[in-house]
């Protein structure tokens, strides 16, 4: 019991040091248009403790293309839950996906709030907002992470297309 409580303590320790949030602005080149950056992605092989992915780190390649800046991005109500998205997914305000009224299914986007510089990284599965004013709807997680005021509705985003390479 005592061993399991050490293991436990530890391995969220691990997971505050390592630092597993979303939004932390990686180095980029200047070039606006199409940037390469790196991101580094941890390898959670562990199998007592999931949470601790101190073993091993890989550095994966990305090419960002603009596709708006200023954009009006917002989040779904809970109210959606457990109903199918347009792609026919279920829908979950605990994952990190988007509605778009143009950009394919399937499209991962990196959303990144125009104030903060914090960004997050999802995925195209459903067709909205129905607004003009509207780019983006986003799920409440992905939202919340990035948000500067966590009671604002709706903030200024720039979009970006991911393609791994």
């Amino acid at each position: 019991m005592k061993n399991s409580i050490i293991i436990f303590g530890t391995t969220v320790l691990l997971f505050i040091i390592t630092g597993f949030t979303k939004g932390s602005t990686p180095a980029t080149k200047n070039s606006i248009e199409n940037k390469t950056t790196e991101l580094v992605v941890a390898d959670t092989t562990e199998t007592d403790a999931p949470a601790a992915a101190e073993t091993k780190k890989e550095v994966a390649k990305e090419n960002l293309t603009l596709y708006k800046e200023s954009a009006l991005a917002t989040y779904y109500a809970d109210r959606f839950n457990g109903q199918k998205t347009t792609s026919g997914e279920r829908f979950h305000n605990t994952k990190y996906t988007a509605a778009h009224m143009k950009l394919p299914m399937g499209t991962i986007v990196r959303v990144t709030n125009e104030v903060n510089g914090k960004w997050v990284d999802v995925k195209i599965n459903d067709r909205g907002p129905f607004s003009k004013k509207l780019e983006i709807d986003l799920t409440k997680a992905a939202f919340m992470d990035i948000a500067s005021k966590k009671g604002a509705g709706s903030f200024k985003v720039k979009l970006e297309i991911l393609d791994k390479k």
